[in-house]
C-alpha cells in the first residue's frame, strides 16, 4: 500500500506498443522520443494543462521537437493505456488479503515455517501446504510495493518538473505524504494494539513512509547531479579543444566539430554515470541487511540444547535508535518488524527502474521482453544464492527431517520447501531476489496482456489505482469481521497470541472459513474503492485524497 503512483493515458500520433510510464497522480507530461542524454531531467516545458490520470504506459501526447529548442506541444490523446503496474499492485493488494485476514481470523500459524522467518533463527517444523503455498505468494507483497513506490517517485517528479515545481516543492510534496503515511500507520496500528503502552507499532506503513521520504530526496538530488556533471563535462571537453593540438574531439557527419554532439555526450555519460551510482546503493542497500546482522545469518552448529529461536540477542551494539532503522526492533516502546533502510533496496531499485523506462518511447515488446529477462536474471541470482550460500541470512538454520536425515548434504537442496526458505525479518538478498523476479514476470505478463483483456479485470485495476484506501479499509473491514468469525467457527489453539499474551482463538483447521471471509471482504471492498477512485480523481493535484 504505497502511495499508489500508476499509468498514463497514451498519447496521439504514438503506436500502441509505445511505453513510457508515470505515477497515477501526476499530471500527463508528454514524452519526445530522444533519449536522456539528448535531454536532461527536467529541461522540457510543456504546455498541456490536462490533468487526467497517467499511467504507466505511453503519454498523453507526443512532442513535437524543434531541433533547436527543448519545448514542444504535445498533441491530442488518442492512443490506449498500458495498465501494467496498475494490475501488479491491484494483485499485490488482493494477496496481501489474505496475510492480513488469516491473521486476523487465527486461520494458521504465520509463515513458512512455525518458529519464524527471522534471521538466523533455527526452524524445525514447516507449516502446513496450505498456508505455506498463501504465505509464499504474499511475500511478493512489501519488495513489490517498495518497487512500485520507488518507480513512481520518479515519474511524479518528472511531471511536476514539467508543471513548473521547485524542488522545494517537491520536497515538501514528500514530506506530507511521509508524514500521512506515519500517521496513517499510528491509527491503524499503535493506538488499537499498542493500548498506551507502545509508541512505535511498525507493521510496514512507517517504512513505507521513511522511504518514500529517502527515495523522493534521492531522486532530487540525482536530478541536480545528473545536470551538473553533465555542464562540468561539457565545460571540460570544450576546453580541450582550445589547446594546441586544436583537434575537435566530436564532429560531426560533415566532419566539422559540433557542440551538440559534446552537449549530447556530456548528458549521455552523466546519464549512465548515475545509473550505475543507483545499481550500486540497490546492491548496498540490499546486502548491508547480512553485513549488519548481529550473527551474519548463520545459526549456531551445536544444537544439543535443542535451541529455537535467535541465536544471539539481535542487536548491533550501536545502540537502539541505530538498530530500529536496520533490525527487527522491540523494546518496552517500540516493536518494529519492518526496519526501513533495511528495505530501502526496493525502492532505489524502482527510481533506477524509473529512470530507465522514462528516458525515451520503448516498444511495448522491449518493455516486456526486458521485465521478463530481467526476472530471469533474478531468479538465476537466487538459485546461486542457494548452490553457493550467499546472501540467505539463514545458513545452518535448516532443522527439519530433511536436513538432520542428511546433515553433510547442502541444507537448500534436501527438499523443495527447504530450496524456497528465504528470510524476511530484515529481507535477505535471496528474499528480494526471488520476489522480484516474480514481481518483474508479473509486470512483464500484464504487459503482455492486449488491452480489452487487461480491462476485464476491473477488480485488480480498481484496487490498484486506490491502494492506500484499500489498505486502510481492508485492514478495518476484516479486523471487524473476524470478531464475528472467530466468535461463531473459532476454538482455543495451541498457541499464546502475542498480542494478548493468553491463548489464541482462531479458526485453524477450517480453512474454508477463510478463504470465504477472504472473497466476501474484496467484494464488499471492490465497490467502495471504485467510488473512491471516482472521488479522488474529481480533486486537484495537491488534494491529500490524492495520497489514498
Amino acid at each position: 500500500m504505497p502511495p499508489e503512483h500508476s499509468t498514463s493515458e497514451a498519447g496521439a500520433g504514438v503506436q500502441e506498443t509505445q511505453f513510457t510510464a508515470i505515477p497515477h497522480d501526476a499530471e500527463p507530461v508528454s514524452q519526445d522520443t530522444q533519449s536522456p542524454q539528448n535531454i536532461p531531467n527536467g529541461s522540457i516545458q510543456t504546455t498541456s494543462n490536462d490533468l487526467g490520470r497517467s499511467t504507466y504506459g505511453t503519454t498523453n501526447g507526443t512532442a513535437e521537437v524543434s531541433k533547436h529548442t527543448t519545448e514542444y506541444t504535445p498533441k491530442p490523446a488518442a492512443s490506449p493505456r498500458a495498465l501494467s503496474p496498475d494490475l501488479l499492485r491491484g494483485l499485490l493488494m488482493v494477496l496481501q488479503a489474505i496475510d492480513h485476514c488469516s491473521v486476523s481470523q487465527g486461520a494458521w500459524r504465520h509463515g513458512v515455517a512455525l518458529e519464524s522467518e527471522q534471521d538466523g533463527t533455527i526452524v524445525t517444523r514447516w507449516n502446513d501446504p496450505v498456508p505455506w503455498t498463501a504465505r509464499m505468494l504474499t511475500h511478493l507483497c512489501a519488495p513489490g510495493f517498495m518497487f512500485l513506490l520507488g518507480m513512481g517517485v520518479v515519474y511524479f517528479g518528472r511531471s511536476r518538473s514539467k508543471l513548473g515545481w521547485s524542488s522545494w516543492q517537491m520536497v515538501k510534496h514528500f514530506a506530507i505524504r511521509a508524514f500521512v503515511l506515519a500517521a496513517v500507520n499510528e491509527l491503524l496500528f499503535t493506538l488499537p494494539f499498542g493500548r498506551g503502552r507502545i509508541l512505535i507499532l511498525n507493521i510496514v506503513l512507517l517504512a513505507l513512509a521513511v522511504n518514500y521520504l529517502l527515495a523522493g530526496l534521492l531522486w532530487l538530488a540525482i536530478n541536480a547531479s545528473e545536470q551538473s556533471l553533465s555542464t562540468l563535462l561539457e565545460s571540460f571537453y570544450a576546453s580541450q579543444t582550445d589547446d594546441e593540438v586544436h583537434q575537435p574531439l566530436l564532429q560531426d557527419e560533415t566532419g566539422h566539430s559540433s557542440t551538440k554532439s559534446v552537449s549530447a555526450w556530456a548528458m549521455r555519460c552523466s546519464w549512465h554515470i548515475h545509473n550505475g551510482i543507483l545499481l550500486a546503493l540497490t546492491i548496498i542497500t540490499i546486502t548491508w541487511n547480512q553485513w549488519l546482522s548481529p550473527h551474519h545469518g548463520h545459526c549456531p552448529l551445536d544444537t544439543s540444547a535443542g535451541y529455537s529461536g535467535p541465536t544471539q540477542p539481535n542487536n548491533t551494539g550501536l545502540g537502539p535508535w541505530f538498530d530500529f532503522w536496520f533490525l527487527n526492533f522491540q523494546n518496552r516502546l517500540v516493536i518494529s518488524p519492518f526496519p526501513p533502510l533495511a528495505w530501502l533496496s526496493p525502492a532505489i531499485l524502482g527510481l533506477l527502474y524509473g529512470r530507465i523506462v522514462l528516458a525515451r518511447t520503448w516498444k511495448a515488446y522491449t518493455i516486456n521482453a526486458s521485465n521478463a529477462l530481467f526476472g530471469a536474471f533474478l531468479i538465476l541470482l537466487f538459485v546461486l544464492t542457494r548452490l553457493l550460500h550467499f546472501g540467505n541470512l539463514s545458513e545452518d538454520c535448516l532443522r527439519m527431517p530433511e536436513q538432520l536425515a542428511s546433515p553433510d548434504q547442502n541444507q537448500y537442496l534436501a527438499s523443495f520447501r527447504s530450496f524456497f526458505y528465504i528470510i524476511k525479518y530484515p529481507p535477505s538478498f535471496s528474499y528480494i531476489a526471488f520476489t522480484m523476479s516474480i514481481n518483474f514476470l508479473l509486470l512483464a505478463l500484464f504487459g503482455a496482456l492486449p488491452e480489452k483483456v487487461a480491462r476485464r479485470i476491473p477488480t485488480l485495476l480498481t484496487f490498484g489505482q486506490s491502494a492506500l484506501f484499500f489498505y486502510i479499509l481492508h485492514l478495518l473491514l476484516y479486523f471487524s469481521i473476524n470478531i464475528l468469525v472467530k466468535k461463531w467457527f473459532g476454538h482455543e489453539l495451541d498457541h499464546i497470541d502475542p498480542m494478548t499474551g493468553k491463548p489464541a482463538v482462531g479458526t485453524e483447521g477450517k480453512p474454508a472459513v477463510m478463504w470465504i471471509t477472504w472473497l466476501i471482504g474484496l467484494a464488499i471492498l471492490w465497490p467502495l474503492c471504485r467510488w473512491y477512485g471516482r472521488f479522488k480523481s474529481t480533486k486537484g493535484v495537491n488534494s491529500v485524497w490524492r495520497f489514498f
